[in-house]
């Protein structure tokens, strides 16, 4: 059995199943995919959702 959330390294907060994420202005956002990746680094263009723009950034401002 695999967790419903996990912490990636330097990178996304990833959702299995069915979950409810409140973006900054705290509009709920229900998943719907089977994963789905979560910001962590606030630098996306599309939050709450991870864009993948943490890839390009300085080791030191990944989460």
């Amino acid at each position: 059995m695999s967790a419903d959330v996990v912490l990636c390294p330097g990178g996304p907060m990833l959702l299995r199943g069915t979950h409810v994420v409140a973006d900054e202005d705290g509009v709920e956002h229900t998943t719907s995919r089977p994963v789905s990746a979560v910001c962590r680094c606030g630098r996306s263009a599309a939050r709450p959702w991870c864009d993948g723009t943490h890839k390009v950034l300085p080791e030191e401002l990944r989460p």
